[in-house]
């Protein structure tokens, strides 16, 4: 199942299955993309929750559940099959989502964090398993008995496997003072988050840490003497094509007027239509599914020893890896197999945001090629249910 912070765990298994499901569904279905997007909105049931309750289609889903906005793209043979998007990016100015409107990937933004850093592995700016603090120069891990003496190294960050505390982050509203990563680090004002420590020693096994990821973000800049978001911007989004997209927290005038508005279970905006994240490297991406499936598609291809737009194959293999005790967790993905297929995928879930990509490792047939990427801007607590949907009654359809 898809890993996603501060997400119910029923969530998480239902998006497995409409990810995992729409990919059989569309790799069974011969029509002609127009026609599989019909298929797709008018064949995917909705699982009963209640005793009695009548299964509900994509947009009866979103209304049932109050969901203003879904965004879906999906990769065929390598390429964008289909997107499109449904409702509304910002319901008081009535404007429409489109497959450009901008989400919050939340924490999505820890699988490029991840490209990033090993980047610079592959430049011989660091090794991924030598102590973080050897790299480390404005700050340095404080590393106490809890350790057990052990120290942490990059891939165990990466991996949730350093042992550490701060699952994930609430933002900040858009007035309010932003604390710098030093601050976050250390739980000082006016970070709102508790300080990064040590809860278990690192290998020991795996626990979601966007602390952890946060000390990397500190590592970027100290390795690069750039802002993270300049860096990011310039040197992954950039290579990737992904022009739309931003690590800028908050975004910059340029993009604000493509960007969606977060909601709350009972429909009304956030204050501010969004928090600002400057975790940047655990939840700080700006983007719309057409615009990563680009990474997606890269990260295939980059595998197979097909492309290096970023990585080459050995530095791609490494990331879809896992990494020690980590129960799947690779460097900054996770790796499933519910069959003979291995998938690659992240979720996350922002103040008001909550989004997902699943694909395939290896190509061969359709369902190895898809992706589905869903980004929903509501609160976990609805769309827990409003995502939890099944397509095994559309399979039987379409086979």
């Amino acid at each position: 199942m898809i890993r996603t912070p501060n997400a119910n765990p029923i969530l998480l298994t239902g998006l497995f299955t409409i990810l995992l499901g729409l990919c059989v569904l569309l790799a069974s279905a011969q029509q002609v993309p127009n026609e599989r997007i019909v298929q797709v909105e008018n064949n995917l049931t909705g699982k009963t929750l209640i005793g009695g309750e009548k299964p509900m289609n994509l947009q009866e889903q979103m209304r049932h559940y109050n969901i203003k906005a879904l965004s879906i793209a999906v990769i065929k043979d390598y390429k964008v099959d289909f997107a499109k998007a449904y409702g509304m990016a910002d319901s008081a100015t009535q404007t429409k989502a489109t497959i450009n409107t901008l989400f919050q990937a939340a924490s999505i933004s820890k699988s490029f964090n991840a490209l990033a850093i090993i980047k610079l592995f592959h430049d011989k700016k660091l090794d991924l398993y030598t102590d973080v603090n050897t790299y480390l120069k404005n700050w340095k891990f404080p590393y106490d008995s809890l350790s057990k003496g052990k120290k942490i190294n990059t891939a165990n960050l990466l991996s949730h496997t350093a042992g550490l505390s701060v699952h994930g982050f609430g933002g900040y509203q858009i007035d309010a003072p932003l604390p710098n990563t030093i601050q976050i680090l250390n739980g000082t004002k006016p970070a709102n988050s508790d300080p990064v420590r040590s809860q278990f020693a690192p290998g020991e096994k795996m626990q979601y840490s966007g602390g952890g990821t946060t000390i990397t973000q500190q590592l970027l800049t100290d390795l690069t003497g750039k802002p993270y978001q300049d860096y990011l911007n310039q040197t992954i989004l950039k290579s990737l094509d992904m022009n739309e997209s931003t690590f800028a927290q908050p975004p910059l005038d340029n993009k604000k007027r493509h960007l969606a508005t977060g909601y709350l279970a009972d429909g009304s905006a956030i204050k501010g239509k969004h928090h600002v994240y400057p975790e940047q490297a655990a939840a700080g991406l700006w983007t719309n599914p057409s615009d990563l499936a680009k990474y997606i598609i890269e990260t295939q291809l980059a595998y197979q020893g097909k492309s290096s737009k970023v990585l080459n194959q050995s530095d791609t293999r490494i990331r879809l890896t896992p990494y020690a005790n980590s129960n799947g967790s690779a460097l900054g993905v996770f790796i499933e197999s519910p069959d003979s297929t291995a998938y690659f995928g992240h979720g996350g879930s922002n103040y008001g945001f909550q989004s997902a990509y699943y694909g395939s490792l290896e190509g061969g047939t359709a369902l190895q090629l898809w992706l589905i990427r869903i980004m929903v801007p509501s609160s976990p607590k609805s769309s827990t249910a409003s995502l939890k949907f099944t397509a095994s009654k559309a399979f039987t359809k379409l086979k």
